[in-house]
């Protein structure tokens, strides 16, 4: 159980720790200190995960943790957005006068989040899995005078408490059929004569929980609330960070289900049912940041579609990463907007935003084309290598699905941004300061970027497999 290895878990860990009690035993002026604090933390979490990336794949501490390719990518791309959410916060969070404790809890929930994709053991999973949830429920209702938090983070903990419950349910399920919970011991005995409807029930509940993290359908309803009601840094945290692990998470043990049993159907008609509840939900939103939740419903729906053929094409997890980083940055890039707006949420705030903040406009247009998929914006190629793995996995159904849903978000992303493009500008905007700004156009910049030098991002993740070292078990299933 070699320590090193869990180094950027370890240092998320401690700085969380240090965080806590620095916050309860400093005085109200120098809280936002815990902000630089958390920074540093996260830049040195990063740093040390970089480092992991080109090392030796394998299992590690008696294999329950995977360090592979695919678990590091995940933990560099949800520390990445932690930062941006931390970097957001600090003028945010500014009229509290003790609010050192919620960088803090944004560790922990990053903590949680970084263990969902490196599990390879279901009591990792569901030790991330409420980690992360534990931590995010007095997040999102932060801002404990204002009623919508106080309804998101309710809605949020309730349901968060249904999916959790079930989670487990299904996870001592499981372990009552194989009485095992590492993935290799359990992949042996469902290949074996394993009861089918206590089986379906289990991976029924586990698939459950793992959708609610991921904001898909049934569990869903929560990211519309929490991406209106939560903190704006903390709806952007929320909507990319859980999601990420989620679908990492949920691709690495989907990969250990015998050949048996039909679940590429069930993730494809979870993608399916996600993508359009999503957009059909976000046509009538009046309010930015709702919609920006509807569509993040709908961008885990794309994400499914890579997760459904993970086994079946070798590009499924590569396009799955790809697709997760682009969606991530242009999300990160319209809350930032929003943050930099000072919250401004209703549409009508954004009326002519084209001609007095130019700048911000041109930010929210670049995300949501890229949320569109429209080239040569980094959004384009997520979703082109997605639906390539798609029609190599045998799934050309669900890639057209996937395409008339993306032609159907265009209708509410273009009326967004024809309202701030075409419309009389509305009174003078007021801003939070230059650094919201400065993130915001930065990661604007980046969307583009990124899509003129789309090698630069698709080169580092080609070839990634999940659990490489447990191939061979995987190919011989059921003769042990």
């Amino acid at each position: 159980m070699p320590v090193a290895d869990l180094l950027p878990e370890l240092v998320v860990l401690i700085g969380a720790v240090f965080i806590i009690l620095f916050a309860a035993f400093t005085p109200e002026r120098m809280q936002p200190v815990a902000a630089v604090i958390a920074l540093l933390v996260l830049a040195l979490a990063t740093a040390l995960s970089v480092a992991q990336y080109g090392g030796v794949e394998r299992l590690t501490f008696s294999g329950v943790w995977a360090l592979d390719r695919g678990a590091v990518a995940g933990k560099i791309l949800i520390l990445v957005a932690g930062a941006v959410a931390v970097a957001l916060s600090p003028r945010w969070m500014a009229g509290d006068r003790r609010h050192g404790e919620y960088y803090g809890l944004v560790l922990f929930s990053l903590l949680g989040a970084i263990m969902l994709v490196s599990a390879t053991d279901t009591m990792e999973l569901v030790i991330g899995l409420l980690l992360s949830s534990a931590a995010s429920y007095p997040l999102v209702a932060f801002h404990r005078s204002w009623a919508p938090a106080l309804e998101a983070g309710m809605k949020y903990y309730l349901m968060g408490a249904l999916a959790n419950s079930l989670f487990v349910i299904g996870v001592v399920l499981l372990f009552g059929l194989t009485g095992a919970t590492g993935y290799p011991e359990i992949t042996r005995q469902l290949s074996q004569n394993a009861d089918p409807l206590v089986t379906i029930v289990a991976l029924s509940f586990i698939f459950l929980g793992l959708a609610f993290k991921l904001g898909a359908f049934p569990i869903h309803t929560w990211m519309p609330d929490v991406a209106q009601g939560a903190p704006a840094p903390i709806a952007a945290l929320l909507t990319v960070a859980p999601k990420i692990a989620a679908a990492i998470a949920l691709a690495r043990f989907v990969h250990i289900l015998p050949d048996t049993l039909a679940w590429p159907w069930v993730i494809a008609m979870l993608a399916a049912v996600t993508m359009t509840v999503g957009n059909l939900a976000a046509l009538w939103q009046d309010d930015l940041r709702r919609l920006l939740g509807w569509s993040a419903v709908s961008q885990s729906g794309y994400a499914l579609v890579a997760i459904t053929v993970v086994g079946a094409a070798d590009s499924a997890v590569p396009s799955l990463l790809v697709f997760l980083a682009a969606y991530g940055l242009a999300n990160l890039a319209a809350f930032a907007t929003v943050v930099h707006l000072r919250g401004r949420t209703a549409l009508e705030h954004y009326r002519g935003l084209m001609g007095i903040r130019p700048w911000s406009a041109l930010v929210v247009i670049v995300a949501f084309l890229s949320f569109v998929g429209i080239p040569p914006l980094v959004g384009f190629f997520g979703k082109l290598m997605v639906f390539k793995a798609g029609i190599e996995g045998g799934f050309t159904w669900l890639v057209i699905v996937a395409i008339a849903n993306t032609v159907l978000s265009l209708f509410y992303y273009l009326r967004v941004i024809s309202i701030m493009v075409f419309r009389h500008p509305g009174a003078e905007v007021a801003c939070l300061g230059r650094a919201p700004g400065l993130i915001a156009m930065t990661a604007g910049l980046l969307v583009i970027v990124l899509g003129l030098w789309a090698e630069g991002l698709i080169h580092p993740v080609e070839g990634i497999e999940l659990l490489p070292e447990l191939t061979h078990l995987l190919n011989t299933r059921g003769q042990s």
